[in-house]
């Protein structure tokens, strides 16, 4: 059971660490007052950089998606109440940020910044790609926050499986003397 969990923090705080390299281009897009030509370009260039690595990185980033996955389905299998809860949650937390990055930020990224345009960070940004700049940031906050949740939601778990131990050991003590006890006035 431990080692489910164990897995499951590990594939999602990998996946937190890759979101959170991001963070050049977003932090410019989400958290900079005013947002200028400037900002945007190093946004744009930065996602354009993505669209031009190895494929190899998305395989990788796949089949480590796909081990945290299996490993919440398979966890999910044991139908206690806990894992019900704590699992169900994370599962849908984790699928809603892999779908959005299947259908939102992926997509984007390589429809929009496989070529960009010879330019100067000073040059007037293009309307139509500031829209998409944007979302895509927002697309990765938004699984940011998702994949937080899911960190939340197996930390309660292990809090509720401790707090159960503790219960049961606090119990048990007490039964363990209660039968020491009716063997003794047996004999």
């Amino acid at each position: 059971m431990a080692v489910r969990a164990g897995v499951v923090v590990c594939v999602t705080s990998f996946l937190l660490g890759a979101l959170f390299t991001h963070w050049i281009a977003d932090s410019r897009t989400l958290w900079k007052s005013p947002i200028t030509d400037e900002h945007l370009w190093i946004a744009a260039s930065y996602y354009s950089i993505l669209t031009k690595g190895p494929v190899h990185l998305l395989y990788f980033l796949s089949a480590i998606v796909l081990i945290g996955a299996t490993t919440l389905f398979w966890s999910l299998g044991d139908a206690k109440a806990g894992n019900i809860l704590f699992d169900g949650g994370s599962i849908f937390l984790f699928g809603m940020t892999v779908i959005m990055y299947l259908n939102s930020v992926l997509p984007n990224i390589f429809a929009s910044f496989s070529i960009l345009p010879s330019h100067q960070l000073v040059d007037p940004f293009p309307s139509g790609l500031k829209a998409v700049t944007v979302d895509v940031a927002s697309s990765h906050l938004i699984c940011s926050v998702a994949l937080t949740g899911v960190l939340a939601l197996q930390a309660g778990r292990f809090w509720a499986e401790k707090s159960d131990e503790d219960d049961v050991d606090a119990v048990l003590p007490e039964d363990v003397k209660a039968q020491s006890s009716k063997a003794s006035s047996t004999k």
